[in-house]
This record gives structure tokens, C-alpha cells and sequence, in this order.
């Protein structure tokens, strides 16, 4: 079935209606949410952003995902999911207020950061709520086309959200006036899902209630416990430990490397902060193209090519082609370089997500993702402070572009030398 007819089957259900425009309310309002933020740290003409700040920005946007992922199913299962989704605009909005007067008063962007990351761990529990909700509204025969729309969907309106930031930016301004508007919006935004959600039944999204549950402390206890357990059974996996080292390696080089465009196209190609923003929106689309192709190139590249060759081979490729374009700090180069780094880096996910898969035994997959994700995330904000310490004020280093490039190859090389002659490995349960 096409995108269009899965969603009108899915749509048949009023109570998934309901859901759906929570989801898609709340996300439109994290696209203006996530713009400002950006526009904030980056792009204001009245602050001069440093790498540093960067770092800030990438780190408030990704980590309370690391930090909090493993943890919130303990809440998502004990608390009513219907309140949460009701609750938690109420408790978003409040901190997006404050988030505006600090802007607007001009404190320090320290304060700033620490409301946005409350704006976002709060988010998050707001999103699984969302998700583990989904079996409640649809029908079991559905659910695998929900599934498919929701996520697609609300990408989509994310998009458009920031889009519509933009939009209130060319209206407003682009200093702290202008960002504290965006912010305002967003929360007015967000309580709107709120809105939505009051309509469903309150017992309607679960979770059912269950006398052998442990007590939310003990099950924080276990999530610790849990992501050891996966860590040593991971260290009798050589391949898969590996695949996740590929990836952890491409997402901290990645990160230094997303650093180092947005400063060049903040200050070494443009000093028009507007200007900046087009060029890195380009950047970010091409490397968006490559992730689509990558989907369709990776599955035929491993048919004939074996996982174990085709990491490496996607780590060289991108120290060595994204060294080569880069190098001529030409706005050109940097956008095919983006393309090459969504292929390439693209391509290692799909691959250590398919050796995870693989290798680890079923008992341990949750905890073994866990981390995966968490290394996902953290990686990427570590490469942004690496740039942090490389990078010049106007961004331009051969230095840095030189020890992304080698990072790249001793991540290659240290992948082959694991998995080298270690033949596809079963998992095995230890404890």
C-alpha cells in the first residue's frame, strides 16, 4: 500500500485520530522549538557564536535522548499515559516561558541551556507516551501500518514547524526578541496537543495495571543493572562490538565535522547570518539525500560484499573523499561532501544495526540498543566538542579536516583488525 492509502486506513479509527493529532501538534511545535534553539546559539547577529556554543547547542538538542532514553519506560509504564499527554504540554509551556524572559532579559546562556534541556527531557517522556500508546488505538491487524505513518508523519510536520520558525523570524527578528517569540509560539503550540488529548478517555492509552510490577526505584535499579548486563554480553561479540565502534567512530567524527561547516558558513563564506543559514540548509539536505541513498545502496552493496569489508570500506571513503572535497573550502565541495558523508556514514548504521540484530542474543537486545543509542547521540555532541578545542574562530583548519580524515582511517583500521579473521559469531547468552 502507498503512504497515502496506509494513512487513510489508520485514520478510520477516531480514537488514533485523536492520538495522531497530538502527535502531530506537539511535533510541528518541537520544529519551531528546535529552530530557535539553533537560531539561538548560532545565528543571532547579536552574539558572536563560538565552536563552544555550538557544542552547547548540539549537546541541549541530543542529550537528554542519551540520558533519559533508557529510563523513561520505567515511568511510561506506571504512570497514566492519557496524564502524561496532557501534563506534560502544561510543564513544557511553562519552562518555554522562562526559556523566552531569560532570552529576552538577556541572561546568562547558561540559564538558557538548562531551561531547554528541561524543555526537552520533558519532551521525551512526552514522545514515549506517545509511542507505547499507539497498540491502545489501533487495531492489532494496523498497527504495523501506524507504525509506518506516524514516525513518517511527524518528521514531516517537524519540518514544517521549523520552516514556520523561519517564517515568525523574518517577521520578528532575528536577535533575542525574535528567538523569545519563537519560544513563546512554540509553547502556546504545544499546549494545543494538550487540548487534543483531554478529549480521550483517561484509562484509554494504559497502562494496564499489574500487581507483580516492581516499584519504579527497583526498576531504575534493573535499567542500570540492564546496561552492564548488555556491555558484557556485547564483549564476547567481536563483530557486533565492533559495528557499534564503526558507528560510535563515524558519529564523533560526523559531529566535529557539523561543527566545523557551521562555523565556516557563519564566518569564513558569509558573515550574513541569513545567508549562513541557506548555505548549511543546503549542506544538511544533500547529506539528507544521501541517507535515502543510502538505503538503497547499502542492501545490494552487502549482497555482494560482506558486512565485515563494507564498514571499513564506508569509513575510508568517508576520511579519504571527504578530506579530498572539503580541503578545497569551496561551498560546492562541502555540499557533495555532504552527500558522501550521508552514503557513506548512512551506511554504517544500517550495517551495525543489522549485526546487532544479528549477533545478540534476544534476551539482550533492548539493552544492547540502549546503548547503541546512547553512544549514538553522545558520540555526535563529544565530536562537537572536539571541534570545540580544533577550530579556529572562522572555522577553516587543515588541522581539524586532518584529524577527521585520520580518525576515519584508524577507525577502519581498528575495525578490521577486531573482526579480521573472526568468522560470523552466534550469539551467546553469558550473564
Amino acid at each position: 500500500m502507498s503512504f497515502a492509502s496506509d494513512l487513510r486506513a489508520v485514520l478510520e479509527g477516531r480514537d488514533f485520530r485523536r492520538l495522531f493529532g497530538t502527535r502531530l501538534v506537539s511535533q510541528f511545535s518541537d520544529g519551531i522549538f528546535q529552530f530557535a534553539v539553533t537560531g539561538y546559539a548560532v545565528f543571532s547577529p547579536e552574539r558572536q557564536a563560538t565552536a563552544t556554543e555550538i557544542a552547547a547547542g548540539m549537546a541541549v538538542l541530543l542529550l537528554p535522548y542519551s540520558i533519559l532514553g533508557p529510563f523513561v519506560g520505567v515511568f511510561i509504564d506506571r504512570w497514566s499515559r492519557r496524564q502524561i499527554l496532557v501534563i506534560a504540554p502544561v510543564v513544557r509551556g511553562a519552562l518555554l516561558l522562562v526559556a523566552a524572559a531569560l532570552v529576552a532579559a538577556g541572561a546568562p546562556d547558561g540559564a538558557f541551556y538548562a531551561a531547554a534541556l528541561g524543555v526537552l527531557g520533558v519532551n521525551r517522556f512526552f514522545l514515549a507516551a506517545l509511542s507505547a500508546s499507539l497498540p491502545h488505538v489501533v487495531p492489532a491487524e494496523r498497527l504495523m501500518m501506524a507504525n509506518a505513518v506516524t514516525p513518517t508523519s511527524g518528521t514531516v510536520v517537524t519540518f514544517v514547524g521549523a520552516g514556520a520558525g523561519l517564517v515568525l523570524r523574518l517577521v520578528f527578528g532575528s536577535g533575542d526578541g525574535g528567538t523569545a517569540v519563537l519560544l513563546i509560539g512554540s509553547g502556546l503550540v504545544f499546549g494545543l496537543s494538550a487540548l487534543i488529548a483531554r478529549t480521550m478517555d483517561r484509562g484509554l492509552l494504559g497502562p494496564a495495571y499489574d500487581p507483580a510490577r516492581p516499584q519504579a526505584r527497583e526498576a531504575v535499579r534493573h535499567v542500570l543493572s540492564g546496561l552492564v548486563d548488555g556491555a558484557r554480553h556485547l564483549a564476547h561479540l567481536r563483530n557486533a562490538a565492533a559495528a557499534l565502534g564503526g558507528m560510535a567512530t563515524h558519529r564523533l567524527l560526523y559531529g566535529t565535522t557539523l561543527a566545523a561547516v557551521v562555523m565556516l558558513y557563519r564566518y569564513y563564506f558569509t558573515t550574513n547570518t541569513e545567508d549562513a543559514l541557506r548555505g548549511i540548509a543546503m549542506v544538511l539536505a544533500t547529506s539528507g539525500a544521501g541517507f535515502f541513498a543510502a538505503m538503497l545502496v547499502t542492501p545490494w552493496a552487502t549482497e555482494r560484499v560482506r558486512i565485515e569489508k563494507w564498514i571499513p570500506s564506508m569509513l575510508v571513503t568517508c576520511g579519504v573523499l571527504g578530506f579530498l572535497l572539503c580541503a578545497t573550502f569551496q561551498e560546492w565541495a562541502f555540499m557533495v561532501a555532504g552527500f558522501v558523508l550521508g552514503v557513506a556514514g548512512q551506511s554504517v548504521k544500517i550495517c551495525a544495526d543489522t549485526v546487532v540484530q544479528r549477533d545478540v542474543a534476544d534476551a539482550y537486545l533492548g539493552r544492547v540498543f540502549s546503548l547503541y543509542d546512547m553512544l549514538f547521540n553522545g558520540m555526535t555532541v563529544l565530536g562537537a566538542v572536539l571541534a570545540a578545542a580544533l577550530l579556529p574562530p572562522n572555522g577553516k583548519s587543515y588541522m581539524a579536516l586532518s584529524v577527521i580524515a585520520g580518525g576515519y582511517l584508524l577507525g577502519a583500521v581498528i575495525y578490521w583488525l577486531v573482526v579480521s579473521g573472526n568468522a560470523r559469531q552466534p550469539a551467546v547468552a553469558t550473564e
